[in-house]
């Protein structure tokens, strides 16, 4: 089992683009009650570059679906042990122009120190940016130069039953670092308790 893929894997994005857009969604869960993905994900992620995945995927279709707008890669979940594939590791760290990202699935309480979380779950690699799931809350938050995102879920925010949740958008180019969770709608007559917050490489922000 690898614990991490490093970027040369990624042959689709060499060369990079000088900006490249990083679709962002964790704890899919599926196929369960919902069988394929929402098609407000597809057009959100049909202009991405890479699509990165934060875990509890549950199933490999998941990854092939998503393949089809940009080339995956996926952490692991607790619902995902056992899931072999080359998309798949414990730990992936990519550096994308110079801004090193770092995905694991589950950093909780995500609101310790950074040191801490640091130390804990990534044995003290440093990385500009940590993107999470396991919570299905969505967050994004800048504490002592790292950007911490959680996309929440797209299918079951906030724990809730299946609907319309949330996922984000990253962009990065030479200099230049943005982020938003993004609020999918909502499903018929069940209300999508997620929320938009923005980064725009200083402050984050909530909008709406």
């Amino acid at each position: 089992m690898r614990d991490a893929l490093d970027p040369p894997r990624l042959k689709p994005l060499d060369p990079l683009p000088d900006r490249v857009r990083v679709g962002v969604l964790a704890d899919t869960h599926m196929p369960g009650s919902l069988r394929s993905m929402w098609p407000e994900v597809g057009d959100l992620f049909v202009d991405v570059d890479l699509i990165l995945h934060a875990g509890d995927i549950c199933g490999l279709s998941v990854l092939d679906e998503l393949e089809q707008w940009a080339p995956v890669l996926a952490a692991r979940g607790n619902n995902d042990y056992g899931m072999d594939d080359p998309r798949v590791a414990d730990v992936v760290h990519l550096d994308i122009h110079g801004v090193r990202i770092t995905m694991v699935h589950d950093m909780e309480p995500e609101d310790q120190p950074i040191d801490v979380l640091r130390d804990q779950f990534l044995g003290g690699v440093e990385s500009d940016v940590w993107i999470t799931g396991h919570t299905h809350f969505e967050r994004l938050d800048f504490r002592d130069g790292v950007l911490q995102l959680n996309p929440g879920s797209p299918v079951h925010p906030h724990l809730w039953s299946t609907r319309l949740g949330t996922v984000a958008i990253v962009e990065v180019a030479a200099g230049h670092l943005s982020a938003r969770t993004i609020h999918l709608g909502h499903s018929e007559d069940l209300r999508n308790p997620g929320i938009e917050l923005h980064f725009d490489g200083v402050d984050v922000t909530r909008l709406g």
